[in-house]
This record gives structure tokens, sequence and C-alpha cells, in this order.
């Protein structure tokens, strides 16, 4: 049988009178120096880049989605490959959600990301305009419709752990509910034990199918805390699911910090959930990644956090500098010879001219979505490096002040 053994967690530098800290996740594919950001393959590959290019930009892991991959290629198909890491031919450490997040927005038409501000009415019923629900959930699990095909499927805890141990991945998460801001008090506080609920069905069978896979490294299971904008909810989740065992014992190797939250609040609930969380462990954050909120994450306990945006705007024509962000396509750019950001190190400020990628977006070439995709992603991922050297070498506050004034102020580069 594969060991828990084979995953660990060790903090390193401490923020003082703060949750932040350094640290090193090990896993059977290798270690994550945190705080780390995960760019998002969610299909088994970053959207327009290579997997070896996530290498060499520095991304030490990727995170796919249980959802996509059990609707395409199947579940089956990763697993006969080796894992979802050998699939997409990734040498080093690989998360996946637990296809929960997919449901329900998919299934209430919201997409990509749910409404994240507390206005309007509160409706346990709340669905996108113009849309049809496609999912519905009970005490067991969730039935939805397929966005490709409109087929009937089912996913329950015990369906969420067995496609995540085909998929392969060194950490997996439990399957939750995700509500939304829209959601009342009362249906928070039901949504919550029925979480609590399903964490412990994916414990017993995160338990029973590791035993059945000893030719499988071991997996880890992180539980995923819900509880939206309520304190109490929140505290109260990170109790209940530290203090979860399985039938043989088993309890969670780290914990995801989920849900809908307003971005102003950001800070305050990651505080509330690190300051009942285990130390111990480690703690993802599901969902984030602009500049403002990593620094915010960091200082208030996440330890790794992922988000789909860097690569998501940069097929729009959105690009960061630590000046700030900047769309390419505009007409200013059409005889720019110089690099996105003469600082960055990455292959397309290394090679291209902004001038070249302006061209590609006119002429709707899918290199132009390549190219800012290695920019975007290789920029999130160096200022989360500079982040946890800051930390180590105590100067995170410093860094944070300098780097956030320019971001903030919207110093342009030259050019911009």
């Amino acid at each position: 049988m594969s060991a828990a053994s084979e995953f660990s967690f060790k903090v390193g530098t401490r923020l003082e009178g703060r949750h932040g800290r350094t640290g090193i996740i090990s896993t059977p594919h290798g270690d994550i120096a945190t705080p780390a950001f995960i760019p998002v393959g969610t299909k088994a590959t970053v959207k327009a880049v290579l997997p070896e290019t996530m290498k060499e930009m520095g991304s030490q892991a990727l995170l796919a989605n249980a959802y996509h991959l059990y609707l395409q290629p199947g579940p089956d198909i990763v697993d006969e490959a080796g894992g979802v890491a050998a699939f997409m031919n990734w040498h080093g450490p690989t998360f996946t959600d637990s296809g929960g997040f997919q449901v329900m927005s998919l299934g209430v038409g919201f997409k990509k990301v749910l409404a994240m501000e507390a206005v309007g009415v509160r409706s346990d019923d709340v669905i996108a305009e113009g849309k049809q629900r496609l999912a519905h959930v009970d005490d067991d699990g969730v039935t939805f419709r397929s966005h490709l095909d409109g087929s009937t499927h089912r996913f329950t805890p015990e369906v969420s752990m067995g496609i995540q141990h085909q998929l392969g991945a060194d950490v997996m998460m439990a399957f939750d509910e995700l509500t939304t801001l829209m959601n009342t008090r009362g249906y928070q506080e039901e949504s919550l034990e029925r979480t609590r609920l399903w964490a412990e069905r994916c414990l017993d069978e995160h338990e029973r199918l590791t035993a059945a896979r000893p030719h499988r490294p071991y997996q880890a299971l992180f539980g995923v805390i819900q509880g939206a904008q309520y304190e109490d909810l929140r505290r109260k989740a990170c109790r209940d699911l530290e203090n979860l065992r399985g039938g043989a014992g088993t309890g969670f190797d780290g914990y995801g910090i989920g849900g809908a939250l307003e971005k102003r609040n950001l800070g305050t609930i990651v505080g509330w959930c690190c300051d009942e969380l285990p130390e111990g462990k480690p703690r993802h954050l599901l969902g984030i990644s602009e500049p403002e909120d990593i620094f915010t994450a960091v200082e208030n306990g996440a330890d790794t956090f992922d988000c789909v945006n860097p690569s998501r705007v940069a097929r729009n024509a959105a690009l960061y500098t630590d000046e700030g962000r900047f769309n390419i396509n505009t007409a200013r750019f059409k005889r720019d010879f110089t690099p996105i950001d003469e600082t960055c190190d990455c292959y397309t400020c290394v090679n291209y001219t902004r001038a070249y990628i302006h061209h590609l977006f006119k002429a709707k070439e899918m290199l132009a979505a390549t190219l800012c995709t290695i920019h975007n992603e290789r920029f999130t991922v160096r200022l989360v490096d500079r982040v946890r050297e800051s930390i180590d070498g105590g100067y995170f506050d410093e860094y944070r002040t300098e780097f956030l004034g320019r971001w903030r102020g919207r110093i342009k580069a030259p050019g911009l």
C-alpha cells in the first residue's frame, strides 16, 4: 500500500505576528517551495503552452480539473496512461480539484466565476440571467448535465474520489458544495453540514482506494473549507474538517480554502481559517492570482494558490508588468519594437517585440496566445518566487509596499 509518508510539509520562515510563512511540500513527484503559484492546466494542458515550457518558466506544479477530464477524455484513459502527469508529459507535482466548482458554476450558468460581491437579493435559487439550471444538489451528491452535450451525470463524494484517484494527482480536493454570496444564511448552514458529511465520505473512500491501488504513489487529500463571508461558519468548517477521520483513522493531509467571497474580505477570511487550521499542514487557496490578492493571501497564511487568470487574460491580449496591466492589441504598440517588459526573463520578452505580438493579435494568429501566456504565467510565478524570497530575507513588508506602489499607481513603463 502506498504510504502517507510520501507526502509531507515542513514550515520554514514565518512572518512575525502573522500566519504567512515559507515551507516545503514534499510529494512523490517532487518538492514545492512555498508560497507557490500553481498554474491551471484545466484539461491536462495550460492553454496554448507546452508542459515543457511551463517547467522552463519555473512552474513547480500544475492543477488539472476533475470535471473536465471526467467528461473528456475520461479518467480511465488518464489512469491507463499512468496518471495526469505522465499523460501530459509533465515531470513534477500535480493537483486536481474535485469537480465541485465546475458542477456548480457551470450548472447555474456563471461559467468561470460566481458573483464575488454580496450585492442584490438573497436567493437560494441563484442562476445566471437567461440561463437554465443544469445542476441539482441533494444530500447524497449532485446531478448535472454536461455543458458539452447535455448528457446527464452524477457526482457523489465517492465518484469524485474515484475520478481523482484515476487522474493520479499528488494533491486532491475533497468533494464540496460551492455556494454563492447570494445564498441565504440558512442555506449556507445547511450546505456546510452537507459538505462536512461529504468530506467524511471522501476520507473513507480515499482510504479504500489507496489500499486498493498499491501500485500508484500516495495521493494527498485536502479538505475544502466553505462558509462564504461568515466568520463563525468558516471557523466551524475548519474545526470540523480538522477533527474528521476516516474509518481507518486517516485525516486530511492539508486544506483548501474555497467558496465565494468578496475580494476586500479575502485576507480576513484566510486569516480566520488559518487561526483554526493546524500549523503543520499546507493550505491551498482556490482561485486567486492578481498581484494584490497574492500578497494578501500569503500574508494571511496561504501556502499555495491557483487561478486560470494569467492565461485567460493573455488570450485576450492583456499583459502583466510590475507597473500594471495593459492591452497589447491597441494602436500605440503597432511600431513599438521593445519587449513586453525589459526586466522580464521569459522566452517572449527575450525574443519578441510588442509590435510583433500586436501584429499577431490583429492577424488572429494562434501564436499570439502562446507568447502572451508564456509572459503572464512567468510574471506570476516570478512574482511569487520574489514574495517567498522576501519572507526568507526578512523584507516582505518593504517588498509589498514597493511593488504594490508601482502596480496600483500604474506608473507606466516606457511606451505604456
